[in-house]
């Protein structure tokens, strides 16, 4: 009777030490279904930024440099006088086709009254129509005379206004290499000016982006610009055209967005990123914090309808602050373990707890 009591008290102790144990392995944890809906990303690429206008003055014609009436980093405005070339060889070409403009007309009104007495005396019969025609030829000879000294004294001036070298549209002066009476060959650079009012930001994007970017269904031709340091350029972009070309060597093709440069911060060779938002249609969601890596491999654990734990790999396209972004391989209805990935494995069964993704999103 002893030994029966004992025996009963163990099987009593046994059983609730299995009914604990049994209680303690089936813990209760937090799932999320995947979240299905259409979200914007954004993808950035590298850019660089050209003014508007952004050309070299050069002087046409050899000359010293007689005037710098600008300087370096000043704003100027279309017609302003920036540099004066010595003038006097040329003002001396302008006289002296003055001269001969006066000697041809001389000559043409000689010519013109020998060929009237010519041209009387052949209404008498007294010379031959061969010598009236001989006049006559002088004549025109004289005009082109006349024609031509004109010519070169035009030419002559149209040089003078080479030696006044003018802004060609409002702009920014950049740098000045030669100074007050250097001499210059024809063709030297004398600086060159910047119209920094809007800039265009040039950046390359792969053809598939491309093509992406142009069967969207919803898309914005906005655009940020991120500058060198990080910072957010304060005006928006937007893109106004691309290459008529993809190019064969790299893949890519050049976009070119144009942004307003009010404050004057951006600068013709500057550089930075161009943010594009991107609309991405019946997008998965997956949070990260349900993720863990494996040999560069992206998992989350799945729980079936029994309770059981499977390990599925995920591909992402692409990562917003909290989630991964998959294109398939997930249904709406699958449970994805939330929290607590490291008390788990393979296999395992558990209790779970549905809760929404906006409670910690």
């Amino acid at each position: 009777m002893k030994y029966y009591s004992l025996a009963c008290a163990l099987c009593l102790l046994l059983g609730a030490c299995k009914e604990n144990v049994t209680k303690e392995e089936i813990k209760v944890f937090d799932v999320v279904h995947p979240l299905i809906t259409d979200t914007t990303y954004e993808r950035t690429y590298a850019a660089t930024i050209n003014s508007i206008q952004n050309v070299d003055i050069r002087n046409k014609i050899k000359g010293f440099i007689e005037e710098i009436r600008v300087d370096e980093g000043q704003k100027v405005v279309t017609g302003q006088v920036l540099f004066r070339l010595n003038n006097g060889e040329i003002e001396q070409l302008i006289r002296k086709a003055e001269a001969q403009i006066m000697s041809a007309q001389a000559e043409l009104k000689g010519a013109e009254i020998e060929y009237e007495n010519t041209r009387k005396l052949y209404e008498k019969n007294v010379v031959s129509k061969s010598e009236l025609d001989l006049y006559a030829t002088r004549v025109q000879q004289n005009k082109a005379k006349v024609n031509l000294a004109k010519v070169e004294k035009e030419q002559a001036e149209l040089h003078n206004t080479f030696t006044v070298i003018r802004a060609p549209f409002s702009g920014i002066i950049n740098r000045i290499p030669f100074k007050k009476g250097s001499l210059v060959d024809e063709g030297s650079l004398l600086t060159s000016i910047s119209n920094n009012e809007f800039v265009y930001a040039y950046f390359n994007v792969s053809e598939i982006d491309y093509l992406d970017y142009q069967m969207a269904k919803k898309k914005s031709n906005q655009v940020k610009l991120l500058l060198a340091n990080q910072t957010p350029y304060s005006e928006k972009g937007e893109i106004e055209t691309t290459e008529s070309e993809i190019d064969a060597s790299t893949g890519n093709i050049a976009f070119r967005a144009k942004f307003h440069n009010r404050a004057q911060l951006l600068k013709e060779g500057s550089s930075g990123k161009i943010v594009v938002p991107v609309f991405y249609k019946n997008a998965i969601l997956i949070p990260q914090k349900s993720s863990f890596e494996v040999q560069g491999n992206i998992f989350v654990y799945v729980v079936d309808a029994m309770g059981k734990i499977k390990t599925k790999k995920i591909n992402p396209a692409f990562r917003l602050s909290n989630f991964f972004v998959v294109n398939d391989g997930f249904t709406a209805k699958d449970q994805i373990l939330l929290e607590g990935i490291q008390s788990v494995k393979e296999g395992d069964r558990i209790k779970v707890r549905l809760i929404l993704i906006p409670e910690f999103n």
